[in-house]
């Protein structure tokens, strides 16, 4: 125990020190390693989750005993990565996640026999909403839904009939933004699953309050037209200028080429009724001729009149009548003719197009440059009258109804490789918090490694090979004076000296600068080195062998 103490002493302040924060560091690291690779790989269970759907899956989790790491805000749930199919099945099982809502799960739980008819009825209305939720939370951008019934009771005795209707809340993952067609079809689908509903009586906004779809009530017919309007309009002018990019990347490469089209359309509907006489087409219907003869005669004898002319056959040989005959002839003849004629009915449907203004920006060409780097080289005027051809062609081009192309060529903005705006993905942003903390765990590990060997193993070889190398040095040093003071004495042997008289002469001398002190130094070496002496006689042993 002394020699500990003595030995602590030597070492001084300072050393003690060092090797104190050395030791603490060494078993910090091997507590934080031994932690480490205790602790199991954690993975995503389940993610952007309700609160309500949060609280279930952790209470399962914790009735298994399943560990788990839960984001601060409660929407992750992290489990081992080794259990995460064992777990997502078992939460399935369970009916988990239900996206905030229930479904017509609601009707397993038993209920007690003095359920009420209207308790019955606000269940099936919430398992129907929350069904129709699950289901639009399928397609493909949707992150959450939530659906709002509007059913009107039956009653009896009533002539009255009120339609149902609803609304839909859709939150979308990040960006994204659900399209026109996309829009109906929720529209539909909820129609469809709803006895009575029409899909014009559905509501649909998003999670910014934006209007998606309006649901057309009483007296909103107009404003349902207007909506209409707008998006055949706006249906056109995308179509327009897809066709128009498609045509030319297929020549100017993919990217390179933007159009924009702004139409101007009628959406009036108009009917017009003509009727159109062609004179030269006349055409006998008919004919009818009426041909009329008369004849008349006027006797000249007297205007008496007696009995005796009354009496036929009497006086008729004896008088002489003066008569005059005249004759009436008329003709008359109708002919009806059918002149030609067209009845035109025209229906001139909504969405016809008034003008046509069309913008292009077509990108320029790029040659390697001295250094290497792209240099850009705008197009020639002809090919850019090319390009506008196409266009024209493409749109239906009509200079009387006013419409106007314009094709520019300017440099598409790169900022990779041209403006410098957006920096390329470093090293560093590849990684998450996850990774940030496995990186700080691998540079933690290399400094304590590096510690432990620049403190620790390092002054500690350093020390042993020293020190041996010190011990070597003096028992050669010693091996060598005892060597030639043998030799010596072997010497004066030969000349026929006495040993012991040389010896009774210089017996202070040899005694105290020869042999006293070399034993003595032998000693000490070999006292505080019994190793490496040991070593040292071995390698001799093996020489003389």
């Amino acid at each position: 125990m002394n020699g500990l103490l003595g030995t602590f002493k030597k070492l001084g302040g300072a050393r003690l020190l060092t090797i104190g924060i050395v030791g603490l560091a060494v078993i910090g690291f091997f507590a934080f390693l031994m932690t480490r690779l205790s602790t199991p790989n954690m993975a995503l269970l389940y993610g952007e989750l309700e609160a309500d759907d949060a609280s279930r899956i952790v209470a399962k989790l914790d009735a298994m005993g399943v560990p788990y790491e839960l984001a601060p805000d409660g929407s992750f749930v992290m489990v081992p990565d080794t259990d995460i199919a064992g777990m997502r099945l078992a939460m399935a099982k369970e009916g988990l996640p239900s996206g905030g809502s229930i479904g017509y799960e609601l009707f397993d739980r038993s209920e007690g026999f003095g359920t009420t008819t209207a308790v019955q009825d606000v269940n099936r209305l919430r398992a129907m909403e929350g069904e129709l939720a699950r289901t639009i939370r399928t397609i493909n951008g949707v992150r959450n839904a939530r659906v709002h019934l509007v059913l009107p009771r039956r009653t009896l005795f009533s002539r009255d009939k009120e339609e149902p209707s609803a609304s839909i809340v859709l939150n979308m993952h990040g960006a994204g933004r659900l399209g026109g067609p996309q829009v109906r079809a929720v529209q539909h689908l909820v129609a469809a699953a709803v006895p009575g509903l029409q899909p014009s009586r559905i509501s649909v906004i998003d999670e910014q309050g934006n209007l998606l779809a309006r649901g057309e009530l009483e007296g909103g017919a107009e404003d349902g037209a207007t909506g209409q309007s707008d998006e055949m309009r706006r249906s056109f002018e995308v179509r327009m200028s897809r066709t128009i990019e498609s045509l030319l990347e297929r020549s100017i490469g993919p990217g390179r080429v933007r159009a924009e089209v702004t139409a101007d359309m009628d959406f009036d509907r108009m009917t017009t009724t003509s009727e159109l006489y062609d004179p030269n087409g006349q055409v006998i219907r008919s004919t009818q001729t009426i041909e009329e003869a008369a004849i008349s005669a006027e006797s000249a004898s007297a205007d008496t009149v007696s009995v005796g002319q009354n009496v036929p056959g009497v006086g008729l040989d004896d008088e002489v009548s003066d008569t005059t005959s005249n004759t009436t002839t008329r003709n008359e003849e109708v002919v009806n003719y059918e002149v030609s004629k067209t009845i035109q009915n025209h229906v001139r449907e909504a969405g016809t197009v008034r003008r046509l203004s069309v913008a292009v920006l077509v990108d320029g060409v790029y040659a390697a440059g001295a250094g290497g780097a792209p240099v850009y080289e705008p197009r020639s005027a002809a090919e850019m009258e090319q390009i506008a051809t196409l266009v024209r062609s493409a749109i239906g081009f009509d200079e009387a109804r006013g419409d106007a192309v314009e094709v520019i060529n300017m440099p598409f903005a790169r900022p990779d490789e041209i403006s410098g705006l957006a920096e390329a993905p470093s090293f560093f942003n590849q990684f998450n918090l996850r990774g940030y903390a496995r990186i700080a765990e691998t540079v933690g590990l290399i400094v304590v490694a590096l510690l432990i060997l620049l403190l620790v193993v390092r002054p500690f070889v350093t020390k042993v090979i020293i020190e041996g190398m010190r011990a070597q040095a003096q028992i050669t040093e010693a091996s060598n004076q005892i060597a030639s003071e043998a030799g010596q004495q072997a010497a004066l042997e030969q000349r026929g000296v006495n040993p012991e008289l040389e010896e009774m002469i210089d017996v202070k001398k040899v005694e105290g600068s020869v042999r006293a002190s070399s034993l003595k130094k032998i000693g000490e070496i070999v006292e505080r080195h019994p190793e490496e002496a040991v070593a040292i006689v071995r390698s001799w042993m093996y020489e003389k062998a």
